[in-house]
């Protein structure tokens, strides 16, 4: 019995636990603009009660004051606290207080008022951004199926470990990035890629963590931890964008608390001297003085960059573009040229063997496996590319002996008793290479073929040409950009024909080919010089230390590595480059908007200051006319969320 009362109290705290959690929720989110509502209708209600009675009227605007400001009157405060600073926020508060002190009950309220009403669609703005985290974080499973031993068991995502194998049955998120062991399916990967329609997934497909599994069941065998998952770095990626400001927006903030002193000495100036030395009456001054601080308060120009940069970073979330702040939004604005790299960003990065030339008596399958056990023992594209040639035409691999990486240029190991090099024909002494094989090298390159030579102490032992496929959106990439100014450059570890013959297909005029990880950098250094803003777009290891150096460097989020999407500054998860032509538009767009913004805030804001000083203004007027603009750069911001 016992038992049973326990747990129907479990029952009913996990229900009140809930019940604040969404309580909770809904005041972070509408809160805010509930209390600006709220205060709306009070002072709506205190005017048409001022007409019967002054007294209750009063009171009303009272809590009018305390319903609407509270939150902006607490930012104030723990600013001044903690920061030992001034901002916008206080300096409304005690505007509105100043136009209550002399009369001016209504006028206090509605700027009041309309103040919180921009401050709370600033809120809203970023709640929209803080949403599309928490809808990300909604589609994270929380639990996998774990199959072991024929027996399946239910486990948190936290306890799976590389090479563990998961179910995943029919309607069910997949629980990790892993590789399809057993079943066939169709899987939607919007959440990851953006595509719309599902992808076919067979034994060896790659299917990845948040991913909804169709009419069908998977055995996939996790390849990554929970927290390394590529859902999970997606989620980090937004986060990190969101608490990222651009230059202009920390110059702004910085501008404001240097700007709030000001308007507070120059409001004590403008109370004390026309009343002892130019004869103002008290009323008459202190009235100017209010007038004066709430038309020269900044908050127009507070607003004029944040729900512009985050309305931007949630738009580009929704096309499956990560940016990793608005600052980087910023910069691709500036972008006078962009830099490729070929292999699996131009192209998909799995080449074919297309053609295979043995010598020295050696028969095709016989070079075939020299090559691919060597390969074997690396992860290159045009190893792998070999190492699948060998299982097709059934060559059998045997382990070699002393294998060493050549970074950038190919690979060297011992077999059969022989030392064998496989790489580059730059790779080889030019004495090695007959004319007959520089002829057949040359024919390869021209017609767009990565070539590989190996080579024993003999000599060359044999020719493997491979090609690679341009991704279809490449040529129309390349038109767009030129169309939008920018000038467009293709950098390669490749042989230099090769690449001109994939640039020439591609419509890319600056082809720079046969490049080290380190000359890609030295390149991107040399670019920055000439052209000042250059973006670098890359997929490998290899691309990292160019996409750091580059003003923006932008990864391919399905074919990248580890290592280039955390050193990216933009993140295409579908690897749809014409995205690249949207980021920079929308990247343009916001400058623009900022623009606006500013200058429209400045233009109202020495108007107003003026207009005050040359023929009064009245206080409504004055409320109006700035927290108006206020709003107006808000909703201004708010276009780039389309």
């Amino acid at each position: 019995m016992s038992e049973i009362i326990e747990a129907v109290q479990r029952t009913e705290n996990r229900n009140q636990t809930v019940k604040q959690k969404k309580l909770s929720h809904w005041i972070d989110r509408y809160g805010e603009m509930s209390a600006v509502i709220v205060s709306g209708v009070i002072i709506g209600l205190a005017w048409i009660i001022g007409y019967f009675s002054i007294g209750i009227s009063i009171c009303l605007y009272l809590l009018a004051y305390i319903v609407g400001g509270y939150v902006k009157a607490k930012e104030g405060y723990l600013t001044l606290v903690h920061k030992k600073d001034l901002d916008v926020n206080l300096l409304m508060i005690v505007a509105a207080i100043g136009a209550a002190c002399i009369g001016y009950w209504a006028e206090g309220a509605v700027l009041i008022f309309i103040f919180s009403l921009s401050g709370a669609l600033e809120t809203l703005t970023m709640a929209r951004s803080s949403r599309d985290i928490s809808t990300l974080k909604e589609l994270k499973p929380e639990t996998a199926v774990l199959f072991h031993l024929g027996k399946e068991k239910q486990v948190p995502i936290e306890e799976l470990t590389v090479g563990d194998m998961v179910v995943v049955k029919t309607g069910e998120r997949i629980p990790a990035d892993g590789i399809v062991k057993e079943g066939k399916s169709v899987v939607n990967q919007a959440s990851i890629t953006g595509e719309s329609m599902p992808v076919d997934k067979a034994v060896g497909d790659e299917v990845f963590a948040g991913t909804l599994n169709g009419e069908g069941a998977l055995f996939v065998e996790v390849s990554k931890s929970s927290e390394s998952t590529l859902f999970s770095k997606i989620i980090r990626l937004v986060q990190e964008a969101q608490n990222e400001m651009p230059k202009s927006q920390r110059f702004i903030e910085k501008f404001e608390r240097i700007y709030a002193r000001f308007i507070i000495i120059s409001t004590a100036i403008l109370i004390a001297v026309p009343y002892w030395l130019m004869g103002w009456d008290w009323s008459t001054t202190f009235y100017r003085a209010m007038v004066f601080l709430v038309v020269a308060s900044p908050c127009a120009l507070v607003a004029s960059i944040m729900p512009a940069m985050l309305s931007a970073i949630s738009n580009c979330a929704r096309k499956g573009l990560l940016l990793k702040g608005g600052l980087h939004l910023e910069n691709l604005s500036g972008i006078k040229l962009i830099a490729f790299d070929k292999t699996g960003t131009l192209t998909y990065g799995k080449p074919l063997v297309t053609d295979i030339f043995p010598f020295q008596q050696f028969s095709e399958s016989q070079l075939l496996q020299v090559s691919a056990s060597i390969e074997s023992l690396t992860t290159h594209p045009i190893a792998k590319a070999i190492v699948q040639k060998a299982s097709e035409m059934s060559v059998t691999l045997i382990r070699p002996t002393d294998f060493q990486a050549l970074t950038g240029w190919g690979v060297q190991a011992k077999m059969y008793e022989d030392f064998w090099r496989i790489g580059k024909p730059g790779m080889f002494d030019d004495d090695l290479c007959s004319d007959p094989i520089k002829s057949q090298i040359y024919q390869l390159e021209q017609q767009g073929k990565t070539v590989i030579l190996v080579a024993n102490t003999v000599g060359i032992a044999g020719i493997i040409a491979l090609q690679d496929r341009i991704r279809p959106q490449v040529k129309n990439t390349i038109f767009q950009l030129r169309r939008l100014g920018i000038q467009v450059a293709m950098l390669t570890g490749d042989q230099k024909r090769t690449a001109e013959a994939i640039a020439c297909e591609a419509g890319i005029d600056l082809v720079y080919a046969e490049l080290l990880p380190t000359d890609k950098l030295d390149m991107i250094k040399r670019l920055k010089e000439e052209y000042s803003h250059v973006a670098m777009v890359g997929d490998g290891v290899n691309d990292a230390p160019a996409l750091a150096t580059a003003s923006v460097g932008i990864a391919m989020g399905v074919a990248g590595s580890d290592v280039a999407l955390e050193t990216a500054d933009l993140v295409l998860m579908n690897d749809d480059l014409e995205k690249i032509k949207e980021a920079i538009v929308l990247g343009r767009r916001m400058k623009l908007i900022v623009k606006q913004n500013l200058v429209f805030a400045v233009l109202v804001i020495t108007s107003l200051i003026l207009s005050n000083f040359i023929m009064g203004v009245p206080l409504p007027l004055g409320v109006v006319g700035h927290e108006g603009s206020t709003i107006l750069v808000i909703l201004n911001g708010l276009r780039l969320l389309r």
